[in-house]
């Protein structure tokens, strides 16, 4: 049983991250702030959908019994649209073809509401600063990405799957597999080239490095390129269930931030 930390909030969230090789949750508040301690286990592989709702579930049960969830929110790695997946390209695009994900999960956890995003989107709720055109890079097993305007999401783009270099796309290139292949040196020489390049196709006012091999990088970043915690795969989940956006929540007044009230 996993013990709770700190008061309760009005609105406790459970936070699912769901990576290529590993998944990861907790409880966090409206904030997200964690509630509980961060949870995690080895990404089944193969991993069809039935296999990811079991295995979700048996990951979540601890932190849901001393402390019910009111919401869910899910990162996933692929595309997502209107709370189905696509694509899922480290997990099997076969099995995963207008999945209703949320739905599965919502029918296993206690008829609880669910909402689903991209992977690279939810860490990107956590991180940005809701000014100008910011662009969050994810590097896991593959390489994701999100794009945000003034605080708001933008429609996503899939250049993890885009060529970039000798007809390799960006996971080929980047991910996890290429660092292990290549070794970090080249590697590190690889992003940096990859963040020239980033910055030429959106001359971004921001970049924001996430994923856990972002623990990797061993080359000096420009000024306007920045490393976010791991965590903010989980804490983004709080941003799904507010209507407004991150720029505006985050100019709110500081009683309605500590209240967690956003109506």
């Amino acid at each position: 049983m996993v013990a709770a930390k700190g008061k309760n909030a009005k609105e406790r969230i459970l936070a699912i991250d769901v990576g290529g090789t590993g998944l990861k949750a907790a409880i966090i508040d409206s904030h997200g702030n964690m509630e509980t301690e961060r949870l995690k286990v080895p990404t089944p592989h193969p991993c069809p959908p039935d296999l990811l709702v079991q295995t979700l579930v048996k990951l979540v049960t601890p932190l849901l019994t001393p402390l019910p969830a009111t919401h869910i929110s899910v990162g996933f790695p692929g595309v997502v649209r209107d709370n189905r997946i696509l694509t899922a390209p480290n997990l099997g695009n076969e099995d995963w073809r207008d999945i209703p994900l949320a739905q599965m999960l919502t029918e296993h956890l206690g008829n609880l509401a669910v909402r689903i995003i991209n992977d690279a989107e939810m860490q990107g709720l956590a991180a940005i600063e809701g000014k100008g055109l910011e662009l969050v890079l994810t590097l896991g097993t593959g390489a994701g990405t999100a794009l945000f305007r003034d605080g708001e999401l933008m429609p996503h783009l899939e250049l993890a799957h885009h060529p970039v270099s000798k007809n390799k796309t960006y996971d080929e290139y980047i991910g996890n597999a290429a660092r292990e292949k290549a070794g970090n040196k080249r590697w590190n020489r690889r992003v940096e080239k990859i963040i020239g390049i980033l910055y030429s196709l959106m001359h971004y006012d921001r970049l924001w490095i996430g994923g856990g091999n972002a623990a990797n990088l061993n080359f000096v970043l420009p000024d306007n390129v920045k490393v976010v915690s791991n965590e903010a795969g989980i804490e983004g989940g709080s941003r799904l269930w507010h209507p407004r956006s991150v720029r505006e929540t985050r100019q709110l007044p500081e009683a309605n931030q500590r209240t967690g009230v956003f109506e």
